[in-house]
């Protein structure tokens, strides 16, 4: 049997890692992105972690024929694991319009796809964004999708409607709907890891770009919430067991072991860390000390979520291995990495002042 895998937002942050884990498990994979918020060095990371060559199609999925052209092409695919999509929280409550334009075309286009060439098995990345500021923590699958607080929150929202709609009317694709919490770290090798466009709006490369000097100061969002030391609690989960969450979802579909042909899982560390600890903690771990300030509250976030992972646990076999100092050594490797790459690479990063 085929086992080729096409993995759309290959060269992003969590698709390069999930490149990484799908070829140490006997995958072949091909990546589509078009780069618009990535780079594609990011693969000759993934190359030299694997020694695998990566075949990218530089395709920008709200177009249909071009994204058609790739299934022509590549008529065994056993499963699309579907990660491009705009993701940024700031950035879509000031162009909403952008985010429902990319997010909701390119997901319509790759499922029309996956209709047409009798695709069996779609993973899809959704977010802890749809719980809205849940009423009970930790979160569980079972939890009800509340208001979105951000049009971000919205389009994965939607996006999950659409496949369960999808999936209703299709018995010939089953599919995973896998909504994750905070993605940090980087790959242990430091080779490849979280390349934001322009500032970044993620706390951890907010946090190693002030410490390399980057940012010169990093801004708090917020310490008047009902938290215990009044800042966001996020459940921060190491992008290494993300990226293998991906790898068990897909396995748990070829292997027949679904309950229907749509399940959800949380995959969270299932531990709620404020921002003021996680700044502490990178402190504690690397020795940096932060250049950081209070300020005021920003739209769209969240108060605090994390998860309750019981069911990934229990159903995918799926155990995170790495904790909140893990995260930040690597993502501190990973960034004095990166500052010392060659220019060809055009990491985004490295353009800020």
């Amino acid at each position: 049997m085929s086992k080729k895998v096409l993995v759309t937002g290959g060269t992003g942050y969590i698709g390069s890692h999930t490149l990484v884990d799908l070829i140490e498990n006997g995958y072949d994979v091909i990546s589509v992105d078009n780069n618009s918020r990535s780079t594609i060095g990011m693969l000759e990371g993934v190359e030299k972690i694997t020694g695998k060559k990566i075949k990218n199609y530089k395709v920008d999925l709200c177009n249909i024929d071009e994204t058609r052209a790739i299934f022509e092409e590549n008529s065994s695919i056993i499963g699309v694991i579907h990660f491009a999509a705009y993701k940024a929280v700031g950035e879509s409550v000031e162009k909403p319009l952008l985010y429902f334009h990319n997010n909701m075309q390119s997901l319509i286009n790759v499922m029309q796809c996956i209709q047409d060439f009798n695709i069996p098995n779609f993973v899809f990345s959704s977010s802890c964004t749809v719980y809205g500021n849940p009423d009970k923590i930790p979160v569980t699958e079972e939890t009800p999708r509340k208001q979105a607080e951000s049009p971000y929150g919205l389009t994965k929202q939607m996006g999950e409607q659409m496949i369960e709609s999808f999936a209703a009317s299709n018995n010939k694709t089953n599919s995973i709907l896998l909504r994750y919490f905070n993605p940090a770290g980087a790959h242990a090798s430091a080779l490849i890891g979280e390349l934001p466009i322009d500032r970044p709006q993620n706390l951890t490369p907010v946090i190693t770009q002030t410490a390399i000097g980057k940012i010169s100061q990093l801004t708090v969002f917020g310490n008047d919430y009902a938290t215990r030391d009044g800042s966001c609690i996020r459940d921060m989960i190491h992008v290494c067991d993300l990226a293998h969450a991906h790898t068990l979802a897909l396995n748990y579909l070829i292997e027949g072991k679904n309950k229907s042909n749509c399940e959800v899982f949380n995959i969270g560390s299932g531990d709620g860390i404020t921002v003021l600890e996680s700044i502490k903690a990178f402190e504690e771990t690397t020795g940096e000390k932060l250049n950081y300030v209070i300020g005021p509250r920003r739209p769209g976030d969240v108060i605090a979520i994390y998860a309750n992972n019981d069911k990934a646990k229990k159903e995918l076999g799926w155990i995170p291995k790495y904790d909140i100092k893990d995260i930040m050594h690597s993502a501190w490797k990973w960034e004095q990495y990166i500052e010392k790459l060659p220019t060809h690479l055009d990491l985004p990063n490295k353009r800020l002042n």
